[in-house]
């Protein structure tokens, strides 16, 4: 009896060895053959670049990119990006070669134009055509009800990846909810730009001057007060932070202080008088522009636009971004400027880049999922992640852009 209840428990242990082994194995081949199709809304950087990480999962069929904009209409956008050191490194991760890209270094950080940026991406994608199914439909308004209408059971994308922007109207399409929550940076800002058309579009490095007062004496604000016949300066609180970037045809200006009440900022916040932060912005450019572009005189300076005074800077943040379409079996997410809009513009770009660390883990995660379950896993997980790079925005984010 002992010699028989030995063979049967070997028996059995093998018989359960076998079928582990088997169905790791059959599991593995599953995964590795596993291929989903995409269907990315926005060509911008963010849109583009969520391409580039679909292709680069490896677990994509078939990729399709839409966009309204034509191709020349984006390839010609004149704003400039500053590509921080974290976005330089994700972007390298994807294969990007910025030897091969217009632009300049400075600080770890690369400047180039959006347009250029884009052009780049696009050509990436196109020499991808070879291993992954890639169409890109610019300029024609096709992500309607009835586009998804349309589409056969079968050319249904499994994964919708939303980066139209905050004015995009994907979302509502598909159904995904316009609440979006509110929070407080900390900070005040304003903002400003300049076009100059007899200068130079080519991308330049950003210029940051940091702990700024303005003599607003002749409004009846004084910045540093005299007591005891000593400069208080070092009781007030924490001066302001200027930035200022862009090409020399199209510069922009970025003026921020962490959140005060101090006189000045009260004054700057409430002031009726639109003049003041032109002046400010004014004698802030001639005061730290590069050596080899002319100053603002009051000829060029009728060609700036800025804030009229200081604005509380806030993070929007949608409360749904990422969910599934019941019926259709198909998971979306929301990226870039459609998920998280800054009212102060100076790191849109890189704030989106943020998102799509977990672009390529979600795409892999959808494309072997076995069940509606495992796909639900994998928005949670992208849900969770969203609200952690606002999170992380918005106690440090401004802090590094503006105050460093």
């Amino acid at each position: 009896y002992g010699a028989l209840a030995v063979d049967t428990a070997l028996s059995t242990l093998l018989a359960v060895l076998v079928y582990v082994l088997l169905k790791v194995s059959l599991d593995g081949i599953r995964q590795w053959r596993a291929k989903v199709s995409v269907l990315i809304v926005g060509s911008g950087p963010v849109g583009l670049t969520a391409a580039l990480v679909a292709v680069r999962s490896g677990k994509v069929l078939k990729l399709t990119v839409l966009d309204e904009r034509p191709r020349t209409a984006l390839l010609c956008r004149p704003q400039q990006i500053a590509l921080d050191p974290r976005s330089v490194k994700f972007l390298l991760g994807l294969g990007v070669d910025f030897d091969n890209m217009e632009g300049c270094w400075h600080n770890e950080h690369f400047f180039t134009k959006i347009g250029v940026f884009q052009e780049y991406l696009l050509s990436i994608l196109e020499q991808k055509k070879q291993k992954v199914n890639v169409k890109v439909h610019l300029g024609v308004k096709q992500f309607t009800e009835d586009y998804l209408r349309r589409l056969p059971g079968q050319d249904w994308p499994r994964i919708i990846v939303v980066a139209d922007g905050s004015c995009g109207d994907s979302c509502s399409v598909l159904g995904i909810s316009s609440d979006y929550i509110v929070e407080s940076c900390n900070a005040y800002g304003a903002n400003a730009t300049i076009e100059r058309l007899d200068q130079r579009q080519v991308p330049t490095p950003e210029i940051r001057a940091h702990s700024l007062y303005f003599d607003l004496s002749a409004y009846g604000v004084d910045a540093i007060k005299e007591t005891r016949g000593v400069t208080q300066a070092a009781a007030m609180k924490p001066g302001f932070h200027l930035k200022i970037y862009g090409t020399f045809r199209n510069r922009y200006m970025a003026l921020v202080c962490p959140l005060s009440d101090s006189k000045m900022v009260r004054f700057l916040r409430h002031t009726t008088n639109s003049s003041i932060m032109k002046n400010i912005f004014y004698q802030s450019f001639n005061a730290y522009k590069t050596d080899i572009e002319p100053r603002l005189n009051e000829l060029t300076q009728r060609h700036m636009q800025c804030s009229r005074k200081l604005f509380e800077v806030l993070l929007s943040h949608r409360r749904v971004s990422a969910a599934y379409v019941e019926g259709d079996n198909v998971a979306v997410t929301v990226e870039g400027e459609a998920a998280r809009v800054l009212n102060f513009d100076t790191c849109g770009v890189n704030l989106g880049m943020r998102g799509l660390e977990s672009l390529g883990r979600f795409i892999y995660r959808t494309a072997t999922a076995v069940d509606r379950n495992d796909v639900l896993e994998a928005l949670s997980a992208k849900i969770q992640h969203s609200k952690q790079v606002a999170e992380s925005f918005r106690q440090t984010g401004l802090a590094s852009a503006m105050f460093q």
